[in-house]
């Protein structure tokens, strides 16, 4: 079997987690439940190459260079952000795979389009419907295409709901409900990261568009329109959780005069999952060891109370798609669980499923069980044995689609995310913290073109 070449655009957690580790086959990497890391198992190196890495932070570059001396493997060919013309011209991938941060996949995927090269983004495909409608166009001008990994669709659960969809056990779907929790852990560590700001598209685009792809995947239907609210709530300097004493990294902007000094609850979850560590005035590790010292400098820390904070943490949003079904939709970020309750109601009956985990890392009872209720009819249950870690093992199966071959299966159920889907997650993300902010409806035209 002939290997492709793939160069990697973004040291991150998840690019080296789910991508470069796998690819190089460097398994056995760090499994970490909570943020959803889970053990890399997989071994690609039989089918792709990475050839080149790409990365703002020339510290990460070199860091992960010296873990490659001391594993005894070749290092790899490093470039900057702003030399990516150069990287194509001499490293020559046949594809390349963006994870970096949100707001920087539009730059990479449309200089890839540019030259002609495949494109493997992370989700969210990018963090603006300006920036969707831009790929859309370098994609209908180039001979190249764009994968999005919206990998949620991957999961077994997912995977059997949709088949039960496409074999009419339902009939045609007319309404979805999904209440997602994220829970305090999970959720603290976004108001830590550059996820927190409506710049790099808050997380109504990062976390909310994954939601809405996988609904619109099972609804096998294109979305028309959405309607929102949402609010701070948990974080941000008006926080009911606020410190009246400087508290941990950042500070907290404490008032001393407002009462009794009381702890952070945040805090000790923040320490557990290695968010924030008790080493103040130290750069960041990712999980892999590898300093984030550009990306989040020693001397500018960021915390979960700060006034920099300018997005929601909760939200609920109604979409309409095309033929009349409906998403009833809310989330939010400080949840005492961690998951999700889905329902699908059809012409001739209704799904339902949940999929959770308590602070505790158990799952909660009747966690991955779908109940099938026809409209006329007997009401049966089927469990569905979810993987740990990897998304409930999802981004395997993500894996070998994109660098082994798409199975049957991903064919027959459309698993893999085209980029007018990735566009539309976008769309609906970006029309959910708009619809917030001006109090309207948005239509996925009107933000797409």
């Amino acid at each position: 079997m002939s290997t492709k070449r793939y160069a990697v655009c973004g040291l991150s957690n998840r690019g080296l987690a789910a991508f470069v580790h796998p690819l190089m086959g460097l398994t056995g990497g760090r499994a970490d439940g909570v943020l959803g890391y889970g053990g890399v198992s997989d071994d690609l190196s039989g089918s792709a190459q990475v050839v080149a890495l790409v990365d703002s932070d020339p510290r990460r570059l070199d860091g992960f260079n010296a873990q490659l001396r001391a594993a005894g493997a070749a290092e790899l060919p490093r470039y900057s952000s702003d030399a990516f013309d150069r990287m194509i011209d001499e490293a020559a991938p046949d594809a390349v795979i963006v994870t970096s941060p949100d707001s920087t996949h539009e730059a990479y995927i449309v200089a890839a389009l540019a030259r002609g090269v495949e494109v493997i983004t992370e989700k969210p495909m990018v963090s603006s419907a300006a920036a969707a409608r831009s790929v859309l166009a370098a994609e209908r001008d180039s001979a190249a295409g764009v994968r999005v990994t919206h990998n949620l669709r991957y999961a077994r659960t997912h995977r059997e709901i949709k088949r039960m969809i496409l074999g009419g056990a339902i009939g045609a779907v007319t309404r979805v409900t999904l209440d997602y929790h994220v829970d305090v852990r999970h959720g603290a560590s976004y108001f830590t990261r550059w996820n927190r700001q409506r710049a790099h598209g808050g997380l109504a685009v990062h976390k909310c568009c994954h939601h809405f792809d996988l609904v619109t995947w099972l609804v096998g239907r294109e979305p028309v329109e959405i309607f929102g609210y949402g609010a701070l709530n948990y974080y941000g300097p008006r926080s009911p959780h606020r410190p009246r004493v400087p508290a941990g990294p950042g500070g907290g902007g404490a008032d001393a005069s407002a009462g009794p000094p009381t702890a952070d609850p945040y805090l000790p979850g923040l320490r557990a999952t290695g968010v924030v560590t008790d080493g103040g005035g130290q750069a960041r590790t990712g999980l892999f060891g590898l300093p984030y010292a550009e990306q989040y400098p020693a001397d500018r820390p960021m915390y979960i109370y700060d006034d920099a904070i300018d997005i929601e943490d909760t939200y609920s949003a109604v979409v309409a798609y095309a033929g009349g079904a409906s998403l009833g939709y809310s989330i939010d970020f400080s949840s005492t669980w961690e998951g999700y309750r889905l329902g699908i109601s059809g012409t001739h009956g209704s799904i339902e499923m949940l999929h959770g985990r308590g602070l505790d890392g158990e799952p909660l009872p009747g966690s991955d069980t779908i109940a099938l209720a026809p409209l006329f009819g007997e009401r049966s249950t089927v469990h569905v044995d979810a993987p740990s870690g990897e998304h409930a093992g999802a981004d395997p199966e993500m894996r070998r689609d994109l660098f082994v071959g798409q199975s049957a299966e991903s064919r027959e159920l459309g698993l893999a995310a085209s980029s007018l889907e990735g566009a539309w997650a976008v769309a609906l993300g970006e029309g959910l913290w708009r619809s917030c902010v001006e109090h309207r409806p948005f239509t996925v035209a009107e933000l797409l073109g």
